[in-house]
This record gives structure tokens, sequence and C-alpha cells, in this order.
């Protein structure tokens, strides 16, 4: 009989998830690999990072579970996690139609860009993880690695939310700005491997949220 094999969920593993998923995301949009394995590969990759993305956010969403029905920071780092995990939802189904839009002869050629709607939760996530930081008086805190690793991620958001825009397909069948797309994509996966490797030397700590005896008023 196999034994059973359990999976506890912890900071490192959702790091080294996003770690993962990044990469995917950040070969899969570099212009000289891209140009090089072609759109059908390129997506293959993005449809995996992806898959990645997820398993991390439903990992930090578990982590974070027991502040959902808390308030302040607490409640804002659950609310950060559950809007990504969403997001990172929407990503799996984009990535999966890319795929499938090869079969279409008009579509063949295109790669995939971050889609809007996840793009949108993305930041709202972010946004949330930053509230979450104010909350507790630690939102402008430089040597932080938490302080670090919130602000790289939420630019990687907002490079997600320009590839978005810039991949916005046209009457004609292409997008607006493939070029502006797949570097703004490779820009944002890059930053979210960084803002998680920020964090991974404290994968040894129990939890992720910030402590609710430095909340501030507000």
């Amino acid at each position: 009989m196999l034994n059973r094999i359990e999976i506890t969920p912890s900071l490192k593993l959702q790091c080294l998830g996003f770690m993962v998923g990044s990469t995917f995301f950040a070969v899969g949009s570099f212009g000289p690999i891209a140009s090089q394995i072609g759109s059908s590969a390129a997506n293959v990759l993005f449809f995996i990072g992806s898959w990645g993305f997820t398993s991390a956010a439903f990992v930090q969403l578990q982590l974070s579970g027991p502040s959902r029905n808390e308030r302040g920071a607490l409640r804002a780092v659950w609310l950060a996690a559950a809007t990504q995990f969403v997001g990172t939802i929407l990503f799996n189904v984009s990535t999966g139609s890319a795929i499938y839009a090869e079969s279409v002869i008009a579509q063949k050629d295109l790669v995939w860009a971050p889609d809007a709607e996840g793009s949108v939760l993305f930041l709202v996530s972010g946004a949330f993880a930053l509230l979450a930081l104010a909350r507790v008086g630690r939102l402008w805190r430089p040597i932080d690695r938490d302080w670090l690793s919130n602000w790289v991620n939420m630019a990687g958001c907002v490079a997600f939310g320009v590839s978005a825009v810039a991949a916005v397909v046209t009457s004609s069948g292409g997008v607006e700005n493939a070029s502006l797309a797949a570097w703004t994509t490779c820009v944002g996966a890059v930053c979210f491997f960084v803002s998680s490797a920020l964090v991974l030397p404290e994968a040894g700590s129990p939890a992720v949220a910030p402590e609710p005896a430095e909340e501030t008023a507000g």
C-alpha cells in the first residue's frame, strides 16, 4: 500500500510556488526566447506557470484563513490572498484558452498576455496588501523585507495591468502593442519572483500576517 503523502501549507511552499510560476511566465514572455520557441510553446509555458501561481495562491489563502473574520490589517491580508487566488484562476482559464486558440487559424500566432479581469484582481490584491502595511504603520519601511516584497509585488501587478491593456485585441484581429505586452508580462513575472524570493529566508516563520498588536488607529 502506498503511504499517504500530506503537504502542509507553509510560507516556503507559497514562495516556491510563486517563484516557479513566475519563472515559466518570464521565460515564455522574454523576447529572444519567445521568438525562438514560437507562440505555441510560449502559451504552454504560461499555462503551466499559471498553475504554479494558483497553487501558491491557494497556500497563501490557507495560511491567511484564520484572519478572514478579523478586522484591520489581518482582514486586509486575507482579502489580498482571496482576490489574488481568484485572479490566478482567471489566468488558468485565459492561458488554457490561448492554447485552444492555436487551433483557430486567425489566432494561431497570438501569444497569451495577462487578461483584464485577472489583472484587475491582482491590482486589488496588491492594494489590500499595502493596506495591511498601512494599518500596522509599515507603509514606509524600506529596510523591511515584507515592505519591499509587497511593493515589488505591486509593481508586478501594475506591469501585468499594462500588459493587459497593450494586449487588447483590435478589430483586425491583432493586438494594440504585442511587444509592450510581452515585455511588461516579463517584467511583472520577474517582480513576482523577486517579491517571493525576498521573504523566502523568513520561511521558518509560522505566520504571514502582520502582528495585530502593531496596528495603528484609523
